[in-house]
């Protein structure tokens, strides 16, 4: 097969990054020719150990897309192979139009499902670009990672991300944490889920969203990449509201589809949009939570707060999500594994509320022995709802019901 070149003016395409933060990352520098065979040059912190199986690596690759004459540098600092694969892959694409992909093995674990009101109190953002945040991001116990697409990637390297993207869904352990990635806007949106739906992401957050029809529009992309990569599993969206328009039509948005599982809000593009700052009172971001609450809970989904940006202030951080879950929030994003624990310690119920839901459900489980089909608990009657809630808040405190 013949590559088809693209016709502009590069012709040595860059990928990756290579500085001394940048570990388990890796930039290589691609020139195509018409002769001459295949001429690697491997610069690796760890080559004596490793050259062999990073000139092996890049081979493959240049292999799969049928590439015999090329001049490839790779600068590397560490990179696992299917980081090597993904800024291989974006080096190509960058000089010739293929549809081949390049993939790393699938993980057994990377396949699991996860169902519509899976517990998300957390959820930790990772910026796209930067495979050393998500190596072993799952063992720090988040509900859910999410691999971010959008605004922590430069628009210049958005092409690269999705690709490393791809394949972290592929050969990273996530640890039972729910993956997630949050895609661009747009057109750029759909070519973000044509390279991760086929990867088995659980959640797909949609940013600055402000109408059903940008919902349906995604939620459509989806089902039809179920449908031809034969996926199985559901996939979920949380609509991500950033803005007065979608805080006016959150109740909409979230009503738009059965995929939708939760509504979350995005304050500090919320704030920029209606003109005021952000406060540690939040008195400004009041109603806009209160109505994402309420349109989430109208339509039975998870409310998700924002981002908490202060991640040396711990108490600060543990009083924000006690507002939070006041207010009727299910949980919140991070954006640093340091707050996960201090979010999880803060939305889980306290002993208080642990014995009213034990009595709430032993009642309940008393009565239906009985085939009663009215539950009290003192003086009050119990309905379908409130043992639902009493279950769930049993359920967030790790107890057996």
């Amino acid at each position: 097969m013949t590559l088809i070149m693209k016709e502009h003016k590069v012709k040595t395409a860059y990928a990756g990054q290579h500085e001394r933060a940048d570990r388990s990352d890796c930039r290589i520098a691609l020139s195509l020719k018409k002769s001459g065979g295949l001429d690697i040059t491997v610069n690796s912190k760890v080559k004596l150990l490793f050259e062999k199986a990073i000139r092996k690596t890049l081979t493959d690759g240049l292999n799969v897309f049928s590439i015999k004459h090329a001049d490839v540098t790779i600068d590397d600092n560490g990179a696992p192979d299917y980081v090597i694969m993904a800024r291989l892959e974006a080096c190509i694409k960058q000089l010739a139009d293929t549809e081949l992909l390049f993939l790393p093995e699938q993980l057994k674990q990377n396949m699991a499902k996860t169902c519509k009101d899976h517990m998300r109190r957390s959820r930790l953002y990772l910026p796209g670009n930067t495979p050393k945040l998500a190596l072993n991001a799952g063992l720090h116990s988040g509900d859910g990672i999410i691999l971010d697409l959008e605004d922590s990637v430069a628009p210049n390297r958005k092409d690269e991300a999705r690709l490393l993207v791809r394949n972290s869904l592929r050969a990273v352990d996530f640890y039972g944490a729910e993956r997630m990635v949050r895609i661009n806007q747009g057109e750029r949106g759909l070519k973000d889920l044509d390279a991760v739906i086929p990867q088995h992401a659980n959640v797909i957050l949609l940013p600055k969203c402000e109408t059903p029809e940008q919902l349906i529009a995604v939620d459509e992309r989806i089902q039809s990449l179920r449908k031809v990569h034969k996926i199985k599993n559901d996939v979920w969206i949380m609509p991500i509201i950033e803005s007065a328009m979608g805080v006016i039509r959150a109740y909409d948005i979230a009503s738009a589809s059965p995929n939708v599982i939760a509504l979350a809000i995005g304050l500090e593009d919320y704030t920029a949009d209606i003109g005021a700052p952000r406060t540690k009172e939040g008195k400004e971001t009041f109603y806009a939570r209160s109505v994402v609450v309420n349109a989430a809970k109208a339509c039975g989904l998870q409310a998700i707060d924002s981002v908490f940006s202060d991640i040396s202030d711990m108490d600060a951080l543990y009083e924000n999500v006690c507002a939070s879950k006041a207010l009727g929030f299910d949980g919140m994003g991070c954006i640093h594994p340091r707050q996960i624990k201090v979010i999880h310690d803060a939305f889980a119920p306290t002993e208080k509320e642990i014995e009213k839901a034990r009595k709430i459900v032993d009642a309940f489980k008393e009565a239906e022995k009985k085939g009663l089909g009215v539950v009290a608990v003192g003086s009050k009657m119990i309905d379908p709802p409130v043992v639902k809630r009493a279950l769930r808040v049993m359920e967030l405190a790790g107890k057996e019901v």
